[in-house]
Order: C-alpha cells, then structure tokens, then sequence
C-alpha cells in the first residue's frame, strides 16, 4: 500500500502551524497528503489579531461523506490528527478514525493532542475527556507536551518518575507508543524527549465482529496477552476498540539545547516527521533522533533568520529546510532507559 496520510489539524493563511507545517514535510519524505482542516485562520493566534472559522461535525461529514461514497476511504496508510477546537468536531473524528480501520485493520493513527501548553489550556475544556476516554485508546502514537501529558493521566509532572507513570497510564489506556515531545524538567536551558513503546511496530490489528460486547472481551482477554495487537469491535449500534499490550516498554530519552525564542508550529512538525520516520525506520531510537535533527535545523534557520525576535520572524523556515528535513544530520542521540 501506498503511504497516504488523512492529516485533520488546523490551517493558516499566512504561517506554519498546523496543516502548513505538515504537509509539505510529509511530501518531501514521499507521502501523499489529504488535508481537512479543523479550523481555518487568517494566521496563527500568537498575532495581535486574526480571524476566521471553527469548523463543526457537519462541516466534517460534509467532506468525509463523499470520500466514502467515492470508495477514496480505503487509500490510508496513516492518520494524523492535530489542533481541534470542537468537541463535536473531535468526537467525529474518533468516528472516522474507527471507519477508516475497517477499510485498513492495519491503518496507523499518530495524535497530537493539541489542548494546551505551560499550565494554559487554549482548547474548551470538554475535549480532555474525549482525548482520554475515546482518542487514546484508538492511537497508535500520541504525541503529548508535558502540559497535555498530566492532562491526559491525571498525573503531575515534576520529575523523571512522573514522566513515565503518565507514560504507564496512557498505555494502560491502549497507546502502544507515547512520545513526550518536549519537556523543562529543572532545566531552563534544555528540553527532553521521553519516548516508550510497548509492543511491535507495525501494530497488528485484528478486525474481528461480535454481537455481543462481552465475547469481545472474553476474546481479546484470552487469546492475545503475549503480544500487542488492535483489537476493533464492531456492532450495529457501537464500536470499541482495544489495545492489548504485552511485554516490557523499550524506552528512550533526548536532551536537546533549547533555542531562545518561542516558536508555533513545532509539535505539529514533529508529529508528522515522527510519523514519516516510524513509517520508514520502524525503529523509534531512529526516528526521535531524525525527527529532532530537522527540527532542529528549521528552528535555528528560523531563529538566525530574524534580525529581531518578532511573531512574523519566527514564523518556521520550513521551505528553506528542504534538504534539513530530506537529509536530517543526527547530532544528539535518544539513550535507552531502562
């Protein structure tokens, strides 16, 4: 199969964030890419002003809708989702993404749960539950700040055990691969990256039709312990899915020196490079490490761009990067934990 992202997540006019920040990446590293965007801006809302659309659930189908009817849903690889500013809109997705399983059991779900970052949230409150009660347990990968992390677990963060007890819980959830993309542990001057994935890669996922819940249950609970699978249930009325994880996480953390200004955008670019390398290496130690080398090569481009430190100069040097994001040159190194 053909590697064809649904990337769902934001748009701007003018700027990088979003679906801006991703789609030109991904086609670089030879992906198709179908956007929708969630909300449309005029640019990013770090600007004094903007202006534009939050898009709705039937804003969704409406588009949605005819991609089925076209028999276009069963070309996906991948699926990304970003910023989503409507908890209706957002529930639709987790619908979607469940549809989009049945056309491709082994279709790969990356979510940047987008809700917020240094203690503010800038998402109604509303959307945390349905990221933790519907979106994770569907995820393949989820890619949390620290902030969004002790959202989703329930979990203060203060330091490095707190980190991976979150991780744990959100596996327990069904998450086979929780990336902590960039956290401020004590140091002001670094970040960290803190990655762990239980199970293989590709996930197996097994479609399997039941009329009744509990033989789900009963089946899932019994026959796949050993390994990780995705286990979709489906019935008329409801759908469900399941993770089974086994075996102990193989874990990875990154030390990066922080560049000194405050860029937008950049989760979105490291969920879709994370989701291209995973795709190609397989290897999550790889793809950290690749990801964070392109990222950090379009942040000190940008950075070293600007004669002064403004909004419209830190927007990301992404078309400048071509050969940074193509080639990444690996300069920190993602150290097992065990």
């Amino acid at each position: 199969m053909e590697a064809r992202v649904l990337s769902v997540q934001s748009h701007v006019v003018h700027g990088y964030v979003g679906n801006k920040s991703v789609v030109f990446p991904l086609q670089l590293l030879g992906f198709d890419v179908d956007a929708i965007n969630s909300v449309q801006l005029s640019n990013h809302t770090g600007y004094k002003k903007f202006g534009g659309q939050v898009l709705t659930d039937k804003d969704l189908l409406q588009l949605i809708n005819p991609l089925i009817e076209n028999g276009l849903d069963s070309l996906y690889s991948h699926i990304l989702s970003g910023y989503i500013g409507s908890a209706s809109f957002l529930y639709e997705v987790t619908k979607l993404v469940k549809h989009l399983k049945t056309k491709n059991p082994d279709i790969v779900y990356v979510c940047d749960p987008v809700m917020g970052d240094n203690g503010k949230m800038y998402v109604p409150p509303e959307l945390v539950t349905i990221y933790k009660e519907f979106v994770v347990p569907l995820a393949t990968i989820i890619t949390p700040n620290l902030f969004e992390a002790e959202l989703l677990s329930e979990i203060k963060i203060n330091e490095e055990k707190d980190v991976w007890e979150a991780v744990d819980i959100l596996h327990s959830k069904g998450c086979p691969i929780v990336v902590i993309s960039s956290a401020e542990l004590g140091d002001r001057d670094h970040l960290q990256i803190f990655a762990s994935q239980k199970g293989d890669y590709p996930v197996t996922n097994l479609l399997v039709l039941f009329t009744q819940p509990h033989l789900f249950h009963t089946f899932a609970a019994f026959s796949f312990i050993s390994h990780h699978h995705s286990l979709t249930c489906l019935e008329p009325v409801q759908s469900e899915t399941i993770e089974i994880l086994g075996d102990s996480p193989k874990r990875v953390q990154m030390q990066i020196p922080k560049v000194p200004a405050h860029f937008t955008g950049t989760g979105d670019l490291f969920a879709g490079l994370f989701l291209a390398w995973m795709h190609k290496t397989q290897d999550m130690k790889e793809s950290i490490e690749k990801t964070i080398a392109s990222l950090q090569a379009v942040l000190k481009r940008t950075f070293e761009h600007g004669k002064e430190i403004n909004v419209k100069n830190l927007e990301l040097r992404l078309i400048q990067s071509k050969k940074d994001i193509e080639e990444p040159q690996v300069v920190y190194e993602a150290v097992p934990v065990a």
